[in-house]
């Protein structure tokens, strides 16, 4: 079954609005408010879904933190146009003024709570932030000073900072760019949203925010910073215990966004860049920015424009804007491969990791592989595991490719590996180009070129 056209989907989401389907309420932390009218982001519960899930999940929990944000955003409306946005519209319905915005997220501290709802459900994760002041994180960014400048990009820098406590952190200012206001609140306000939901190791912990002088997020300061940075800006070589270490790490996060938390999360920009780690190299899934809540009822969003980071865009999300779960299964396979192979998702001479890796990984050729820094100073199991892995996960199919849950068995060597092919699902698949047969991996690797090509003019 072809994707729905775009009005069909609309009509859907609208539907779900007026009859309060459990599960479709706000795809944000409860900030986003429906909008008619424009379809820049579209969902769908009824055509099939690139996800199969090969498991129920648990039941998530409604969100009783619901009023309080709703309450925000509706005491700060004005009478004002309703303008578009290319993400998930928060605030479409309603313009902020800074003045009102700054109060009412100054009264945004959660006490943490670990009661669970009653009747069983999962339990509403609670959070306690600092509303800092501009002159607070100027102080400790020695006014953002360049030398502080500890990663940036497309939208945001991140700043190394020191609180007057002694406590180290990462202070990341939302760049202004070609954005109004309206869209910068409404990016802040996602990230914000969904990291309202998130507790885990491995995704990194939100400390506070300002909305003084721009937009503020302050996180916990991770001392080995990116991944990116140690895989690729540093002379030393990275050990294979730890690199399997931190894709195992990687994939507990993953797991538990799509399946454990208690909102069915899309983070939508899994790349090197955005996996911070701790002293012991824990990883941590960073930069909500791009993320997607996903209702249990529906089965992926569909959005545009395409954002992301070339390379590890899995080809339904490029050539169709096709969101779910193996948006994310795709990227993590892209991820491995750089753990790997010491290589970029897309090198200086613009060559795909992916293009490049297949036909390696088809016929297991360890010696073109493995990093050549690494020499055989890896476990030869382990290694094989991440490869089948790296394969299965960057398939181009779609359906093909393993939820997440499989992925941690994979690289565990549980479960066996004679399971690969998912098994048959009660939705309906999501075909691309007439035929998910006749797409070929031939087709896929000429269409992702064509797309590189184009990206990177």
């Amino acid at each position: 079954m072809a994707v729905q056209e775009t009005g069909v989907v609309k009509a859907q989401v609208e539907k779900n609005e007026k009859e309060k389907i459990p599960g479709t309420d706000s795809p944000r932390g409860v900030l986003e408010i429906p909008v008619t009218g424009t379809d820049s982001d579209s969902s769908s519960s009824s055509c099939g879904s690139s996800s199969s899930p090969e498991k129920s999940t648990p039941q998530r929990a409604v969100n009783r933190e619901s009023g309080g944000w709703k309450s925000m955003i509706d005491s700060i409306k004005k009478k004002s146009v309703v303008r578009r946005f290319s993400v998930i519209p928060l605030l479409t319905n309603y313009e902020l003024t800074k003045k009102n915005l700054w109060k009412k997220l100054g009264r945004l501290q959660i006490p943490e709570d670990d009661d669970a709802d009653d009747g069983g459900s999962v339990p509403i994760v609670r959070h306690s932030w600092k509303n800092f002041d501009f002159a607070e994180l100027a102080a400790a960014t020695d006014n953002f000073n360049s030398e502080n400048l500890i990663g940036k990009g497309g939208h945001a820098e991140v700043y190394k900072g020191c609180l007057p406590d002694g406590e180290v952190v990462a202070v990341k200012k939302i760049i202004k760019n070609a954005k109004e206001d309206e869209e910068r609140i409404s990016d802040f306000l996602s990230e914000l949203g969904i990291v309202a939901h998130i507790n885990h190791p491995n995704a990194a912990k939100l400390i506070g925010f300002s909305t003084e002088n721009g937009f503020h997020l302050v996180l916990q300061f991770l001392p080995h910073g990116s991944l990116s940075s140690l895989l690729f800006g540093s002379t030393e070589c990275l050990e294979w215990t730890i690199r399997y270490k931190i894709a195992l790490g990687i994939a507990e996060g993953l797991q538990y966004l799509h399946h454990d938390c208690h909102r069915r999360i899309i983070h939508r920009d899994i790349k090197a860049s955005n996996i911070l780690l701790s002293e012991d190299y824990e990883a941590q899934i960073s930069d909500f920015g791009l993320a997607k809540w996903l209702p249990d009822n529906w089965s992926h969003h569909i959005v545009f424009p395409i954002e992301g980071t070339f390379g590890y865009l899995s080809p339904e999300y490029f050539m169709h804007g096709i969101v779910d779960e193996k948006t994310d299964v795709f990227a993590f396979g892209v991820l491995l491969l750089e753990l790997i192979t010491g290589r970029r998702a897309v090198d200086s001479r613009r060559q795909s990791l992916v293009i490049w890796a297949k036909p390696l990984l088809q016929t297991s050729n360890f010696k073109e592989l493995v990093d050549p820094r690494l020499a055989d100073a890896y476990d030869l199991a382990e290694m094989k595991r991440a490869m089948l892995t790296a394969s299965v996960c960057i398939h181009h199919l779609s359906t093909m490719r393993p939820q997440m849950t499989r992925v941690l068995q994979l690289l565990r060597g549980e479960g066996g590996q004679t399971d690969l092919k998912p098994k048959p699902s009660a939705r309906r698949t999501v075909i691309l180009d007439g035929s998910d047969e006749e797409y070929s991996s031939t087709c896929y690797l000429k269409d992702l070129n064509r797309h590189m090509q184009l990206a990177l003019e």
